[in-house]
């Protein structure tokens, strides 16, 4: 089910001979020899299982070939386990959920008795990966014991989303961990999505004569609807012109879906001569496919030794020079196996942990339980211009603002608060510049991969759209919804792709439905039925609105919620903030006499302004 490219050892060999007496830097692990074992299992297990994905992966720096033949040995046992037809659909399920369910207890132990998880775990913890990101690859390769049907493309390309891109983004945060980081560009996202679609089609197609005499069709039915009696034929393993046509225009699909040269500009060249050169061996065994007419239906094609040498020769030489001259990051001292014992949704929260202490030491100020707000709302402003005041391009003040939102949270689980709403990236925030945008939500997405709340008692949700947004970035805030949803001290919202005129839009059309649907009375509809149909209905109202960066407006955040906010205005920028600016909102919020509408009373509190002792 995975995509392979398929190359004979032989033919790698002699298309790449290999550099003897060259020295290649070794992990730092391999003095291990139960490492050092685990490890030349998983190349030898990647060399003959996938040798296009073997040679791929030599295009790597040396340092970091070892993991990925790991990662890519880890796809082969669980897809082997799900493909083995010694057993019934049911056994071959529990094998898979059974190594899935080893390598959790593995990764909580550090270690494991199986090779291949090993050296899977070693590669973990070596290199600060979240292998829990695979839990949803994996429970796919599970569910695929049982066969797939899908009726259109939409429905395939789900599935090619849920099975390939978790594995691919592990390889691309190896490449982040050793500085040379596989970036990519906010305005091709689209191309992204599709290369991937392109190696899952030509990798159905490659492998329809071992797919088809398992029962297994692999094509959407509108692309097959399209060239009538080409399924029964297909399935009956018949050679037609109905075939024909569908092959052909199938192979000029993939082709169109593989082909994007702009998917690699402004990528690192190592990087980019890797995806370059994959698409060039699929485009290859593209026009194996095409050649190989009903012999398609018996063997899976290959591209001839002469084609994949053209490709390859000059793909190693560029390799060569471009790791030549990139300083890499190696891994220092092996971090501490992971302590939570299964991140999926159903895991406990035994080992959650406290926040950091402030770093100079302070302690929230005591705030009567009456006088505490319950939510507060902040927008995070200034950090462009944060940037721009110390020369540097505005993007670097969006990285240097995730340490405040840590300290936000740090901050809120300290002293009490039960709801914290960050607005994060706006629906108005796309007119800025590609770069920006691209930093913005590369640093949301990267921090909610390195997990640095994940330990903490804190329910994450995302508020906002998917439009437009990059799929592995919606991927990885419902993924951390779902870990997080039974965790109660502090429930923080992240507003990402979030306007609140678009929420309100959205909410009256849903509640137009339901009044369509006959679920609602539109003449009775009241302020509760259309909080019922906002994205989140049990949101609290806003108590308390800060914003940061010297501005003093809502700026389309959380109209529905904030009508009754005390609004809170400071000249900071968001880079500069801690959990004490925070605290220190909350003290003057507590100063305030808050009447939603009543008469004053007669004896209050005046609100005072300037900081309180726990900052200075």
């Amino acid at each position: 089910m995975r995509p392979t490219m398929k190359l004979t050892t032989a033919d790698l060999d002699a298309a790449l001979p290999a550099q003897r007496g060259r020295r290649v830097r070794r992990p730092p692990t391999s003095d291990d020899p139960s490492l050092r074992a685990a490890y030349q299992l998983c190349r030898r297990t990647t060399r003959v299982h996938d040798p296009g994905v073997y040679a791929l992966i030599q295009l790597m720096p040396a340092v970091l070939r070892p993991a990925g033949w790991a990662l890519w040995a880890a796809v082969s046992v669980l897809d082997d386990l799900a493909d083995r037809r010694d057993a019934e659909p049911a056994e071959r399920e529990a094998r898979v959920e059974a190594w899935t369910q080893a390598l959790q207890r593995d990764l909580a132990a550090g270690t494991s008795t199986d090779l291949i998880r090993h050296a899977l775990v070693d590669t973990a913890l070596q290199w600060h990966l979240d292998l829990s990101s695979l839990q949803g690859a994996m429970t796919s390769t599970r569910d695929d014991v049982r066969g797939r049907r899908f009726a259109d493309w939409t429905e395939w390309r789900a599935w090619c989303s849920e099975a390939v891109v978790p594995w691919g983004d592990q390889l691309r945060h190896l490449f982040e961990q050793a500085g040379a980081p596989m970036t990519l560009r906010l305005d091709r996202y689209k191309d992204y999505e599709q290369f991937v679609d392109g190696t899952q089609l030509t990798d159905t197609l490659t492998d329809l004569s071992t797919d088809l005499p398992q029962g297994d069709l692999l094509l959407p039915h509108e692309a097959l609807d399209a060239f009538p009696g080409a399924e029964d034929d297909l399935r009956q393993g018949r050679w037609s012109p109905a075939t024909a046509a569908l092959i052909r225009e199938l192979t000029t699909l993939a082709r169109q879906w593989l082909t994007k040269p702009a998917m690699t500009r402004g990528m690192h060249p190592g990087a980019a001569n890797m995806l370059n050169t994959a698409a060039c061996l699929m485009r290859a065994q593209l026009d194996a496919v095409d050649a190989a007419g009903p012999a398609l239906l018996k063997r899976a094609p290959r591209p001839s030794l002469v084609a994949r040498t053209r490709i390859l020769a000059p793909a190693r030489l560029r390799s060569r020079l471009a790791w030549s001259l990139t300083p890499l990051t190696v891994p220092g001292p092996r971090r501490p196996a992971m302590t939570t014992r299964d991140p999926s949704p159903a895991a406990d929260d035994t080992a959650l942990r406290r926040p950091p202490p402030h770093p100079g030491g302070a302690r929230p100020p005591q705030i009567a339980a009456d006088q505490m707000p319950f939510h507060v709302a902040v927008i995070m402003d200034g950090n462009g211009r944060w940037a721009e005041q110390r020369g540097l391009p505005r993007p670097e003040g969006h990285r240097a603002g995730t340490a405040a939102v840590h300290e936000m949270v740090y901050g809120a689980l300290e002293i009490g608060l039960r709801h914290l709403t960050l607005y994060a990236f706006s629906t108005e925030n796309w007119k800025r510049d590609t770069e920006e945008i691209t930093t913005i939500l590369e640093a949301i997405r990267r921090d909610l991969d390195e997990g640095p709340l994940r330990d903490l008692d804190v329910r994450q949700r995302w508020l906002g759209h998917p439009a437009k947004l990059p799929e592995e970035l919606v991927q990885a805030l419902r993924r951390e919804e779902r870990r997080t949803r039974n965790r109660t001290a502090l429930t923080l919202t992240v507003c990402i792709n979030y306007g609140g005129r678009d929420e309100i839009t959205r909410t009256a059309a849903a509640l137009a439905q339901a009044a369509r649907a006959g679920d609602i009375d539109p003449h009775l509809i009241g302020q509760d039925d259309f909080t019922r149909h906002l994205p989140y209905p049990d949101m609290p109202d806003v108590d308390l609105l800060w914003r940061t960066g010297n501005e003093q407006r809502t700026s389309n955040f959380l109209p529905w919620h904030a009508t009754y906010a005390e609004l809170h205005f400071t000249p900071d920028y968001w880079p500069d903030v801690d959990r004490r600016d925070l605290w220190q909102a909350i003290t003057e919020y507590s100063r305030r006499q808050r009447r939603h509408g009543a008469a004053p009373a007669s004896h209050h509190r005046p609100f005072r302004h300037g900081r309180s002792d726990f900052r200075s």
